[in-house]
């Protein structure tokens, strides 16, 4: 009986063995298949992992390009602004202009006009000269082709001029022009207090008087050596000094 039992659980055994290696293999074949399904499923989850960094990239990439656009446009919105603020402050300084000019003008000709009246009251020192510097001027006032701004600057390089003869030295040959008869001459102007003159080829000097409005003749040697030392500081012939000029027959200045 037990010999039975035993070659009936040997039959069982042999019968089940087979049953057993096909459900092993089945079940390594569904493992075989989980594992390429998850195999599969990393990859698209890999897949799906990469486009979303690389979307959340361009995200930021986009996002930053917007900031610097915006940036953009608020500094070009204050240009703008900042550019039409100049822009009315041009056309206001246009319309002054024209206000300005509409003044400046007549102002201009009063000027030249008060110029040629001192270059006439003053001292006769270049005198050829400085109206020929004044009619210049006239000339030059109703010049289409000349700016209101070189108008301006002319009359006030004039003026200048004139200023700069009350603080200076010079010495210059022009005609002398006495009742009697015209001369050749030596002038030394100093300033605007004295001008003086030594006729060429002769000893003979003299001031201009400016009280009377006329030529006095000095005949005091002295007065030669006075106006000769000073045609040469004038000139620059010898180093400066001191030196005496004339204001009136009693009354000598030195300098």
């Amino acid at each position: 009986m037990a010999r039975w039992y035993t070659t009936t659980i040997l039959t069982m055994m042999v019968l089940a063995a087979p049953v057993a290696q096909a459900q092993l293999e089945e079940i390594e074949q569904e493992g075989a298949q989980r594992t390429a399904a998850g195999q599969a499923v990393q990859k698209k989850v890999d897949s799906l992992h990469a486009n979303t960094r690389d979307t959340v990239d361009d995200y930021y990439a986009h996002l930053k390009l917007v900031q610097g656009l915006r940036m953009y446009n608020r500094m070009l919105k204050q240009q703008l602004d900042a550019q039409d603020e100049e822009i009315g402050l041009l056309q206001t300084s246009i319309a002054d202009v024209a206000t300005i000019e509409r003044q400046i003008l007549p102002l201009m000709s009063r000027m030249i006009d008060g110029l040629d009246q001192f270059v006439t009251l003053d001292v006769p020192f270049l005198v050829e000269e400085r109206h020929k510097r004044v009619n210049g001027l006239r000339m030059l006032l109703p010049r289409a082709d000349v700016t209101v701004a070189e108008k301006t600057r002319r009359v006030m390089e004039a003026y200048q001029i004139e200023n700069d003869y009350g603080r200076t030295i010079e010495a210059y040959k022009a005609k002398l022009e006495l009742p009697d008869a015209s001369f050749d001459a030596d002038f030394l102007r100093v300033g605007r207090i004295a001008l003086m003159y030594r006729i060429v080829g002769s000893e003979d000097v003299g001031y201009w008087d400016n009280a009377n409005q006329q030529w006095v003749p000095l005949s005091s040697g002295r007065w030669r050596r006075y106006i000769n030392q000073g045609l040469k500081v004038a000139r620059q012939e010898v180093a400066p000094e001191l030196i005496s000029i004339a204001l009136d027959s009693n009354q000598e200045v030195r300098r």
